[in-house]
């Protein structure tokens, strides 16, 4: 996919600490009950940390007790993409930032409790969040 934020690896090394690129550009995940956001209640966007998109609002978000923020549904439909993901000997759906591409996370029909049924299960370094 294209997407319209482009920035050449470089770029991206120079924009984030070497967690975040590992994360969002490596697809890589941060260890669970780690991150900064996870007990975050503040009412808030949660936007993505490599391009600044809003792709979560704090009124879907929700404990799924699984050790990173999770989220029912993004802010709009356009805001994230899902690509099948078959590493690691399964298959999942990642979550990418749809403006610039960067990992985020992955969804989980696993959510009854939720409206959607779904746990966007994302990294808090894939996010930073800015209180409404």
């Amino acid at each position: 996919m294209e997407y319209p934020i482009k920035k050449s690896d470089e770029q991206w090394r120079g924009d984030l600490s070497d967690l975040e690129y590992q994360v969002l550009r490596l697809a890589g995940t941060e260890r669970p009950w780690t991150g900064e956001l996870l007990e975050e209640s503040r009412v808030g966007i949660y936007s993505c940390r490599g391009c600044g998109a809003e792709l979560f609002r704090s009124e879907a978000k929700f404990d799924s007790h699984c050790g990173w923020p999770s989220f029912y549904e993004p802010k709009a439909g356009d805001a994230v993409e899902l690509i099948e993901d078959r590493s690691h000997g399964m298959v999942r759906v990642e979550v990418r930032c749809a403006a610039c591409g960067c990992h985020l996370g992955h969804v989980f029909d696993d959510a009854p409790q939720t409206p959607t049924g779904d746990r966007f299960c994302i990294n808090s370094v894939s996010l930073e969040f800015s209180e409404q």
